[in-house]
């Protein structure tokens, strides 16, 4: 499983710069991020390269942030990678609620990270069947 922060934001000109230089600031880097908004909010996902810190320093300059965990795997960077991964899920009734991905272009991989309706039994049903899944980004 790997650490994600989630930090709800207004959904204002600005803010999203705000929140990189509050990370900026405090020495963190972005490994990865995700938004999902409507009109007057949203919600960005990330994850860093120090999470305990960026928590910290967001939340020391009014930021709403929870944490949680997601399931993050390894595919191959190719036409049908992510399917055959949804493919195990599908066939065992694991459900996914959210999902995002990133390429990793020095080693033709993709790391897919999502939380799934039952993140244990995602887990167990991906590792019986081979997939890769990672600890850490």
């Amino acid at each position: 499983m790997i650490e994600q922060i989630a930090v709800f934001m207004e959904n204002r000109q600005g803010r999203l710069q705000e929140f990189t230089k509050v990370l900026a600031g405090a020495g963190i880097s972005l490994r990865t991020l995700s938004i999902a908004d409507t009109s007057d909010f949203g919600i960005l996902r990330v994850i860093t390269s120090d999470n305990r810190k960026a928590v910290k320093a967001l939340k020391e300059n009014g930021f709403t942030v929870t944490s949680s965990m997601l399931i993050g795997v390894e595919v191959c960077d190719e036409s049908g990678g992510l399917a055959s991964v949804l493919a195990v899920l599908d066939a065992h009734n694991v459900g996914i609620e959210y999902i995002y991905s990133f390429a990793h272009t020095n080693d033709n991989k993709a790391v897919i990270l999502f939380r799934a309706d039952d993140d244990v039994r995602a887990s167990e049903v991906l590792k019986r069947n081979g997939v890769k899944t990672l600890d850490k980004i």
